[in-house]
């Protein structure tokens, strides 16, 4: 049975990670959020390499990661992946709100699909999705079909400027939830937020 395409988002940053929750289901996709890169490989259950289902049982069809994160970095979590004889196949989008290009050169000669600057807009994540079904095989236009079911009741979202507003609003309820001295952190966070998207 089709059913909507599956993504595991990768992202140490609290308001990053709500705003790519978001713009995944504005494009009909589900989505797996976690913090880190070993919380991903735990999802994936890596150790045992038996599927690329997530604990929940739902296949990954991408795996979306910062590159930037404490513990392992998302250059890391690529390299974990396309060591895997089972997971290798996900493709994988590495973000950051840095342009290095030797930084984004090795992590695409590592077997990244893509490399996107932050912040994602919702044309990019549009495209992703895109690009995951022409990947689907047989499967293609059943899924394709699906998507275009759930994604009519929402095209009233489907803009990047109601995307620009929507992203305030999630940094807006952020910051008011924040009352600890850890809202500091993620206010550095949301700095790049501000900077103009680019495809790397």
């Amino acid at each position: 049975m089709a059913q909507e395409l599956h993504v595991l988002a990768v992202d140490d940053s609290h308001v990053d990670r709500k705003v790519i929750e978001r713009l995944l289901e504005i494009s009909c996709c589900k989505v797996t959020a976690v913090e880190s890169g070993t919380r991903a490989l735990q999802y994936l259950g890596l150790d045992g390499e038996k599927s690329s289902m997530g604990i929940d049982g739902l296949k990954v069809n991408l795996i979306l990661t910062d590159y930037s994160m404490p513990g392992m970095t998302g250059y890391e979590l690529l390299k974990k992946i396309k060591e895997s004889s089972v997971l290798s196949k996900i493709p994988v989008v590495i973000m950051s709100s840095e342009k290095i290009l030797p930084r984004i050169d090795r992590c695409l000669e590592e077997g990244a699909e893509e490399f996107l600057l932050k912040p994602v807009k919702l044309s990019d994540v549009k495209r992703l999705r895109d690009f995951i079904l022409r990947g689907e095989g047989d499967d293609n236009k059943e899924t394709e079909n699906n998507i275009k079911q759930v994604c009519s009741r929402k095209r009233k979202f489907q803009d990047d400027s109601t995307t620009q507003s929507m992203l305030s609003a999630v940094v807006t309820a952020h910051d008011i939830e924040s009352s600890s001295p850890e809202s500091s952190a993620s206010s550095e966070s949301q700095q790049p937020l501000s900077k103009q998207s680019k495809i790397g």
